[in-house]
């Protein structure tokens, strides 16, 4: 094979990879719109290749079956990005990791909770109306959920290293409080429901985290 066809290929297949990106966030972003618009139930594949603008094949070789495409648009919103990246690896948890100190590890998370939630938000509603009839849907709520928990253990771990955590409060607790109120539906009532800003809810998160958890929470040493 000559070094002019090798150089071809070569040239061509970042270009495949860079349209077949293009066609699945076209899909997912179709998905998302169709999803919070008019359920999963009423959304049909056809509809969602209809408004990504390709075919009904493509959208099975590019994602998959509905299920799968929730899947994909639930966790693209939790990732902010149009490839899926698992919570260990997004770059909020190493600020927080590498930030030394309580206050500042929950002022970071408060943060990172503030910029998923409004594009979480709408998916997640879908995603909780589509559980209660369609058990794939159920069981990725129910996965989610767990997930969360976990993840929030292994926080309130980081957390306790610090030193600042209140002794009577053992880490499933400080887990539990963390999980019940970095929730969805918890910034839905204040946002959505209450007309919170934002900023607000951010700046409530990490006050209320403050107080509840730290031993100390006048030595408060929250991000600026």
């Amino acid at each position: 094979m000559s070094g002019d066809v090798k150089a071809r290929r070569a040239y061509r297949a970042p270009r495949r990879e860079e349209g077949a990106a293009r066609t699945r966030a076209a899909v997912l972003a179709s998905a998302r719109r169709l999803f919070v618009d008019k359920g999963f139930r009423r959304t049909t594949v056809a509809d969602i290749a209809a408004g990504a603008g390709v075919a009904v094949d493509t959208v099975y070789a590019t994602v998959g079956r509905k299920p799968v495409i929730l899947r994909e648009v639930v966790e693209t919103a939790l990732s902010g990005t149009d490839e899926v990246v698992p919570g260990p690896e997004r770059d909020y948890v190493a600020r927080l990791r590498a930030a030394g100190h309580a206050a500042d590890m929950l002022a970071i998370y408060a943060g990172a909770v503030g910029a998923i939630h409004p594009r979480l938000g709408p998916v997640f509603l879908a995603l909780r109306d589509a559980a209660v009839q369609d058990p794939a849907c159920a069981a990725l709520w129910a996965e989610i959920a767990q997930r969360r928990a976990a993840n929030m253990r292994l926080l309130a771990l980081d957390l306790r290293a610090t030193g600042e955590l209140r002794t009577d409060l053992d880490d499933d607790a400080v887990a539990d409080i963390i999980w019940s109120t970095n929730a969805v539906e918890y910034w839905l009532l204040l946002v959505q429901e209450r007309g919170w800003t934002t900023e607000r809810f951010v700046a409530h998160l990490t006050d209320l985290w403050c107080r509840m958890l730290l031993a100390d929470p006048g030595t408060d040493r929250r991000e600026s």
